[in-house]
C-alpha cells in the first residue's frame, strides 16, 4: 500500500512539474509563432521568402532544402485575395492557413486548371457577391472559400537541383498576393 501511495505521489508531483515548466515556457513560444514572426518582416498582401536562398531571415527552420516558399498575410475583411505567378515550374504547391497555423486548403499544380498559380481566397459571402459579376481576372483562377478572416498564403515550389534554383527564385519573387 505505500509504494502505490508512493508512486502516486511521485506522479503527481513530476505532474505538477511538467505543467508549470509548459506554462512558463508558452510565451516565449507563442511569440515566436509563423503570423507574429511574418508580421515583424512585412506587411500584409507582401509575399516575403521564408525559405531558400532570398530569406534573409529563414522563418521556417527546418525545411526541406528541395523546396523554396514564400508567404503572404491576409485580412479577407479589406477584400478578397487574389495570388498569381507568371511561369511554370517543375512543381509548385499552395496552402492557406488561419492565424494560429491551422491548414484551411491546399492544392498544387497538378490540380489547377492549367498548371499556374492563380487563385481567390474569399469568405462564403464574397463568393456570392464575385459570382455576381465575375471580374474578367478571375475567370481562370481557383476560387478558395474560407471561413477565416485573417490568415497566410504560402506558395512553395519545388528545386529539383542547384542549376534550377535562379528559376525557381524568379518564380517566386514573381508571387503576387494582391487585394481586390
Amino acid at each position: 500500500m505505500n509504494r502505490l501511495v508512493y508512486a502516486l505521489l511521485v506522479g503527481l508531483v513530476g505532474a505538477g512539474i511538467v505543467h508549470i515548466s509548459v506554462l512558463f515556457l508558452l510565451p516565449h513560444f507563442t511569440e515566436r509563432d509563423a503570423w507574429s514572426q511574418l508580421s515583424q518582416v512585412s506587411d500584409f498582401y507582401t509575399p516575403t521568402s521564408i525559405t531558400g536562398t532570398t530569406a534573409t531571415t529563414p522563418l521556417i527552420r527546418s525545411v526541406d532544402p528541395l523546396f523554396s516558399a514564400v508567404a503572404c498575410r491576409f485580412d479577407l475583411d479589406d477584400g478578397v485575395v487574389h495570388v498569381q505567378a507568371p511561369g511554370r515550374v517543375p512543381f509548385w504547391s499552395m496552402s492557406v492557413y488561419d492565424r494560429n497555423g491551422q491548414n484551411i486548403f491546399s492544392f498544387n499544380d497538378r490540380t489547377s486548371a492549367d498548371g499556374k498559380v492563380n487563385f481567390v481566397v474569399l469568405t462564403p459571402a464574397q463568393t456570392i457577391e464575385v459570382r455576381k459579376q465575375l471580374p474578367e481576372e478571375f475567370i481562370n483562377s481557383v476560387f478558395v472559400e474560407s471561413d477565416i478572416d485573417q490568415g497566410i498564403v504560402v506558395v512553395r515550389a519545388f528545386v529539383p537541383d542547384r542549376t534550377w534554383r535562379t528559376a525557381i527564385d524568379d518564380f517566386l519573387s514573381g508571387v503576387s498576393c494582391a487585394l481586390r
